[in-house]
Protein backbone atom coordinates (compact mmCIF):
# COMPACT_ATOMS: atom_id res chain seq x y z
CA UNK A 1 0.00 0.00 0.00
CA UNK A 2 1.31 3.44 -0.95
CA UNK A 3 0.45 6.79 0.59
CA UNK A 4 0.89 10.16 -1.11
CA UNK A 5 0.20 13.54 0.47
CA UNK A 6 -0.71 16.72 -1.40
CA UNK A 7 -1.38 20.29 -0.32
CA UNK A 8 -4.37 21.75 -2.13
CA UNK A 9 -5.47 25.38 -2.23
CA UNK A 10 -8.87 26.85 -2.98
CA UNK A 11 -11.05 24.53 -0.90
CA UNK A 12 -13.44 26.49 1.32
CA UNK A 13 -16.29 24.15 2.29
CA UNK A 14 -17.54 20.62 2.63
CA UNK A 15 -18.65 20.55 -1.00
CA UNK A 16 -15.06 21.31 -2.02
CA UNK A 17 -13.87 18.35 0.05
CA UNK A 18 -16.49 16.09 -1.56
CA UNK A 19 -15.47 17.20 -5.05
CA UNK A 20 -11.80 16.43 -4.44
CA UNK A 21 -12.58 13.06 -2.84
CA UNK A 22 -14.84 12.08 -5.72
CA UNK A 23 -12.43 13.07 -8.51
CA UNK A 24 -9.34 11.56 -6.88
CA UNK A 25 -11.27 8.45 -5.85
CA UNK A 26 -11.94 7.70 -9.52
CA UNK A 27 -8.21 7.51 -10.38
CA UNK A 28 -7.25 3.87 -11.06
CA UNK A 29 -5.37 2.34 -8.13
CA UNK A 30 -6.71 4.76 -5.51
CA UNK A 31 -8.39 2.98 -2.59
CA UNK A 32 -8.76 5.86 -0.13
CA UNK A 33 -8.82 9.66 0.00
CA UNK A 34 -8.75 11.74 3.19
CA UNK A 35 -9.09 15.53 3.02
CA UNK A 36 -8.41 18.04 5.81
CA UNK A 37 -10.21 21.24 4.83
CA UNK A 38 -8.44 23.41 7.43
CA UNK A 39 -4.92 22.58 6.22
CA UNK A 40 -5.64 21.66 2.60
CA UNK A 41 -3.93 18.32 3.16
CA UNK A 42 -5.05 15.47 0.90
CA UNK A 43 -3.82 11.95 1.73
CA UNK A 44 -4.25 9.39 -1.04
CA UNK A 45 -3.75 5.68 -0.48
CA UNK A 46 -3.70 2.78 -2.91
CA UNK A 47 -1.69 -0.03 -4.41
CA UNK A 48 -0.13 1.81 -7.34
CA UNK A 49 -0.56 5.58 -7.35
CA UNK A 50 -0.13 7.69 -10.48
CA UNK A 51 1.03 11.10 -9.25
CA UNK A 52 0.24 12.87 -12.54
CA UNK A 53 -3.28 11.40 -12.65
CA UNK A 54 -3.97 12.41 -9.05
CA UNK A 55 -2.76 15.97 -9.68
CA UNK A 56 -4.91 16.12 -12.83
CA UNK A 57 -7.96 14.90 -10.87
CA UNK A 58 -7.48 17.63 -8.27
CA UNK A 59 -7.20 20.20 -11.05
CA UNK A 60 -10.33 18.76 -12.72
CA UNK A 61 -12.15 19.27 -9.43
CA UNK A 62 -11.23 22.96 -9.67
CA UNK A 63 -8.32 23.24 -7.22
CA UNK A 64 -4.56 23.71 -7.28
CA UNK A 65 -1.88 21.42 -5.89
CA UNK A 66 0.89 23.42 -4.22
CA UNK A 67 2.93 20.53 -2.86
Amino acid sequence: MSLSTYTVTGMTCGHCVSSVKEEVGEVPGVTGVEVDLATGRVDVSGETLDDAAIRAAIKDAGYQVTA
